[in-house]
């Protein structure tokens, strides 16, 4: 699949070479050209030297034939309007984009961008959001029975009460993860784009749970 990465920081680099060493086509958009070296000279995918946000500029980075677009410069507002135009003009479905001032997170969300603070940065949050690939085992006790896992959720169930999905799943959860802070969900709390659903199951009952949830309900 072919990724495009704005910006070619420590973040953009790590990113770039994380997904070409899973065989993936990857452009790396910088308006630096010098912040290419960070790729250095084992990268085999484009450098594309102009502003991330530029229609031609992502154009040449491939981005109409793109899987999914991580906006991770330096400037929270440029992110943002890069991963705007990535979807919204591109009509890219997986779009990330990095910011480092968490209180304008629940903004950014609400315009259907995913985003990851910095202050809870992690190369592998970042990379469960371009790539959903199922269930991420995050902990298995000494027996290796039971996982602490992240299962994937359907977009369908968005607004539904976190409890109606442990519920339909049979899964005890765990906790949710909500613009980088981590909750335990009341009866309550319902399930928001762009949450993270972390659940405790048998090792073995993981693949039922993530095949139930990541299927819109059956009744709404």
């Amino acid at each position: 699949m072919h990724f495009v990465i704005m910006g070619c920081g420590r973040v953009g680099s790590t990113l770039a070479h994380s997904l070409e060493a899973q065989g993936h086509d990857v452009a790396v958009v910088d308006q630096d050209e010098s912040a290419f070296r960070r790729l250095g000279a084992s990268f085999d995918g484009r450098r594309v030297t102009g502003v991330g946000f530029d229609r031609d500029t992502l154009r040449e980075a491939g981005i109409e034939d793109a899987f999914a677009f991580a906006a991770v410069s330096s400037g929270d507002n440029s992110n943002i309007l890069a991963a705007r135009v990535a979807r919204e003009t591109f009509g890219v479905e997986n779009v990330v984009a990095r910011i480092y001032d968490p209180g304008r997170a629940e903004i950014y969300q609400r315009l259907g961008i995913p985003t990851v603070a910095t202050v809870r940065w992690t190369s592998d949050q970042m990379l469960r959001r371009l790539l959903p690939k199922g269930a991420a085992p995050l902990f298995r006790d000494p027996s290796g029975r039971v996982v602490l896992a992240e299962v994937p959720v359907h977009k369908g169930w968005v607004g539904h009460r976190v409890d109606q999905l442990g519920a339909a799943a049979h899964v005890r959860i765990a906790y949710v993860t909500r613009l980088g802070e981590a909750l335990v969900p009341e009866s309550s709390t319902a399930y928001q784009d762009g949450d993270l659903l972390h659940v405790v199951a048998a090792e073995d009952d993981l693949a039922r749970v993530e095949l139930v949830l990541s299927a819109p309900p059956l009744h709404d």
